[in-house]
């Protein structure tokens, strides 16, 4: 075990090593403001979320350091990957207080995704995951709620409540407290995924800068003319 362990941290500590120079150099905030202002012009496409962190926020911490190894870590172990099983993970419905299972929130041989104009050919699902910048860790000084780490189910759920304030249709459930969606599909910090048939038909980089909205959304137009073209047979 302890071999294994010393493998993979040679094996990211690469990665790791440049995303804390990076965050280094973005406690400048001339530099900040310069990498903020070309990370915008290269957006593809206004569906995309840019990356925003305000100048009050310090990037180069020891909890931030923290963070970025615990994401790097999962995405390396994770265990859905393209093409492949989903994997069918714990979670807790907010409303119910119930355990299920994530595949169970599919309805037929619908893909599972995030986006509700494609409410006529998918579901979407949101499962929350452990907070990315929680209020004792690396804080975010600009977010519109102060959220601590949650010490239990309680906290997460009550946590979750918060989105049905902003979109009171949600549907949203919450990782279990062994954290094994975030750990199977290497959610953290956020990722969007397309799950069919119980496979894995579609994932999404890492967020904040892997998050692309728009490429989803090519999948799913994608999908929606094979579905209604009539000169097509879908099986």
């Amino acid at each position: 075990r302890a071999l294994k362990h010393a493998a993979l941290c040679l094996m990211l500590l690469p990665r790791f090593l440049l995303a804390a120079v990076m965050l280094w150099f973005l406690d400048f905030l001339c530099i900040r403001r310069k990498v903020l202002l070309k990370m915008g012009e290269r957006q593809d496409s206004p569906d995309d979320p840019p990356v925003c962190v305000s100048d009050s926020n310090k990037m180069f911490t020891w909890e931030s350091l923290r963070a970025v190894w615990h994401g790097q870590k999962l995405d390396f172990l994770k265990s859905a990957h393209l093409g492949e099983a989903a994997p069918n993970t714990e979670v807790v419905l907010v409303q119910e207080r119930r355990q299920v299972r994530i595949l169970d929130c599919t309805k037929g041989k619908r893909p599972l995704r995030v986006v509700r104009q494609y409410a006529d050919i998918a579901d979407f699902l949101v499962v929350y995951i452990e907070e990315a910048h929680p209020s004792d860790g690396w804080v975010s000084s600009d977010a519109p709620y102060q959220i601590p780490k949650h010490r239990c189910l309680e906290d997460r759920l009550r946590a979750a409540q918060l989105m049905f304030t902003e979109v009171p249709e949600s549907n949203v459930v919450v990782d279990n407290m062994d954290n094994s969606s975030n750990a199977a599909y290497g959610a953290y910090f956020e990722r969007l995924y397309i799950v069919m048939d119980e496979r894995v038909v579609y994932q999404g980089g890492r967020g904040p800068e892997g998050y692309r909205i728009s490429e989803l959304k090519n999948w799913l137009e994608q999908y929606r003319k094979e579905v209604m073209d009539p000169q097509k047979e879908v099986l």
